[in-house]
């Protein structure tokens, strides 16, 4: 494994545990800064409206820059955020440093992706991507836990100064280990790469791009929306206590860490197959988890499925939307804030059905559909590339990514 997919990774492990954190920290960050629940909450709202709007913006700013000093500034930004958010003496400033540290996910995830890919051969693409992915997924799996027990331990400030601790050896690894061809943008004049954001933003044009990141709001969005309430269904349909929550957020992080090694692999060998695959067993497995809610066995190899088919189309979906926008950043980091646009409006859909009274099981029955509806649209999406062009694969195959 190339040492600079391993800088990557710590990159992304760190960013992830900046994300997840905070959810085990809210009570004590609460009543440290004196806000309510409410307002506390926002700092997990904010940081994700934040990645989604800022996957966009940054990576727009940084439009024809090297992207290896792109990538430093950006972790050096993520490095910023946090200790904001570890020396805060309010809340304001609190909000601030989660706002600052939030600007770099998406950008850092869409770019990074890209100098993944040149890494490796090309029929490895999206193996690389998974890597660099990867550090995410263990920190989802890390996340909760590790803040609880530091901030239980030392106080939660204690906690965002050991994330900042990881993002300075992060912006020591990539400088040092990601070879600077690999963060060079492509020197062929006529690649949409290397252009301006409004060529970049030509390059976007093509329908299969807004295709593939409508099947990744949906896809995405489906399993957070069920993920968003599983507390509530572990608790009061399936009988788990509040003290096993913890453990079972851990199965499910488990099963993201292996679908994105596995859905990796199975995209270099048939990208559209294991995109379609991958949907078609998630709305199985939500359905059948809101079936089987009542059972605390089911629901533990559930969970696990839920998180192996939810996370393993993003590598694929990454580079395939990269690959019909012929490697322009932007449409990397339009990815991420698909993701979390879907994100919203998977618990926002998922909150509402609750809401109806339709029970603690409904966020499941609501996430397989949207689920569903994003694998009609890959099937539609896939079929319309075959269609348009059968010989697509060996353009996908692409060296300048």
């Amino acid at each position: 494994m190339p040492a600079g997919l391993v800088a990557l990774a710590l990159g992304g492990f760190g960013i992830g545990l900046t994300e997840f954190v905070i959810a085990g920290l809210l009570p004590q960050v609460g009543r440290s800064l004196s806000v309510s629940e409410a307002a506390a909450g926002w700092l997990i709202s904010g940081y994700a409206l934040t990645v989604a709007v800022g996957a966009i913006a940054m990576t727009a700013a940084t439009a024809g820059l090297p992207r290896k000093p792109v990538l430093t500034g950006l972790v050096v930004l993520f490095v910023l955020g946090n200790l904001l958010s570890a020396l805060a003496p309010n809340y304001q400033v609190m909000l601030l440093g989660r706002i600052v540290a939030a600007l770099c996910h998406g950008s850092f995830f869409g770019i990074g992706s890209l100098v993944a890919r040149r890494l490796v051969a090309p029929e490895r693409a999206s193996r690389a991507v998974a890597v660099m992915f990867a550090g995410l997924t263990v920190a989802n799996v890390l996340g909760v836990p590790f803040g609880a027990l530091v901030g239980d331990k030392w106080g939660w400030r204690a906690t965002f100064w050991a994330i900042t601790g990881i993002g300075v050896l992060a912006v020591a690894a990539i400088a040092v280990l990601v070879p600077a061809w690999a963060g060079t943008i492509p020197a062929d004049p006529g690649s949409t790469a290397r252009g301006s954001v409004r060529t970049q933003l030509r390059a976007m044009h093509s329908r299969q791009v807004w295709l593939t990141l409508a099947a990744t709001a949906l896809g995405y969005g489906g399993m957070f929306g069920a993920f968003s309430y599983l507390a509530y269904t572990f608790t009061e349909v399936t009988g788990f206590s509040n003290r096993d929550v913890a453990w079972l957020l851990v199965v499910y992080g488990t099963g993201l860490v292996l679908g994105n090694l596995l859905g990796g692999r199975g995209a270099d060998r048939n990208r559209d197959a294991t995109l379609l695959l991958s949907l078609a067993a998630l709305t199985v497995t939500l359905a059948m988890f809101g079936l089987l809610a009542a059972g605390p066995t089911a629901s533990v190899i559930l969970v696990f499925f839920t998180g192996v088919f939810g996370f393993a189309p993003v590598p694929g979906m990454i580079t395939r939307v990269t690959d019909h926008a012929h490697g322009v950043p932007l449409a990397a980091s339009a990815n991420v804030s698909a993701s979390n646009v879907g994100n919203a409006l998977g618990a926002w859909l998922g909150g509402l059905a609750i809401g109806a009274g339709l029970g603690y099981t409904a966020p499941l029955y609501v996430g397989a559909a949207i689920v569903a509806s994003g694998l009609l649209t890959m099937a539609f999406t896939a079929r319309d590339a075959s269609r348009r062009n059968p010989d697509r694969i060996v353009a996908e195959q692409r060296t300048d990514c």
